[in-house]
């Protein structure tokens, strides 16, 4: 899995006043946790976070955290983004999850799903529809991958691939199930007009032609 380094600050204070201070000055609220783990408030520069994003999907990318507390000291902790808030009206980050990673603990993450190629139904008049571009999986967090890659250019109309059509090495578990399906090509659908259009050139097509 892709791996980020940041740079955090432990917090005295929590709520709603003093997270809104910080936001105000350029920071983002968040807290550190996990299994046995006693929650720790954090602040970070929400614009170094947004830049190791580079404007990649938050939930799921593993963080390593510099953590510097009051008295200065500075502790490294391994973590993955289990949630990250947003304000959709002020486009802001609100409020950012980290949730501890231990190398030998199994963990589950939503991976994403990248298709390949140009399916040969679409040229043949179908339409490709991507029902599902993630997959659940379990792993050690060393062989967890950090996408898939899925060849969909032979793909037919009336073809379909499933989650089961998907490879991985060993030591991972699929979580969803095997006939779930990922992408289909369809027959292109007839629009309501071009039925009535064509019911009419039949129609006339059938008329008689008048006596003289």
């Amino acid at each position: 899995m892709k791996t980020i380094e940041l740079q955090a600050n432990t917090r005295p204070h929590s709520g709603t006043r003093a997270s809104r201070a910080l936001r105000a000055q350029g920071y983002l609220p968040a807290v550190f946790y996990g299994f046995g783990v006693e929650p720790i408030s954090l602040s970070l520069r929400e614009e170094d976070f947004l830049k190791e994003l580079a404007g990649e999907r938050a939930e799921g990318t593993f963080v390593k955290l510099s953590v510097r507390d009051e008295a200065g000291d500075v502790s490294e902790k391994l973590s993955i983004v289990k949630q990250l808030q947003v304000d959709t009206l002020k486009r802001r980050l609100v409020h950012a999850d980290f949730y501890e990673i231990k190398m030998d603990r199994e963990l589950t993450v939503d991976l994403q799903v990248h298709f390949k190629g140009h399916p040969r139904g679409v040229e043949e008049g179908g339409e490709v529809q991507h029902l599902k571009r993630e997959v659940r999986i379990s792993g050690l967090p060393g062989s967890l991958p950090e996408s898939i890659e899925l060849d969909i250019s032979e793909l037919g109309i009336g073809d379909t691939l499933m989650v089961g059509d998907l490879v991985f090495d060993e030591g991972i578990q699929v979580l969803d199930g095997e006939d779930v399906a990922l992408v289909t090509v369809s027959a292109m659908r007839v629009t309501a007009e071009e039925e009535v259009a064509e019911e009419e050139a039949e129609g006339e097509g059938q008329k008689e032609e008048p006596e003289e």
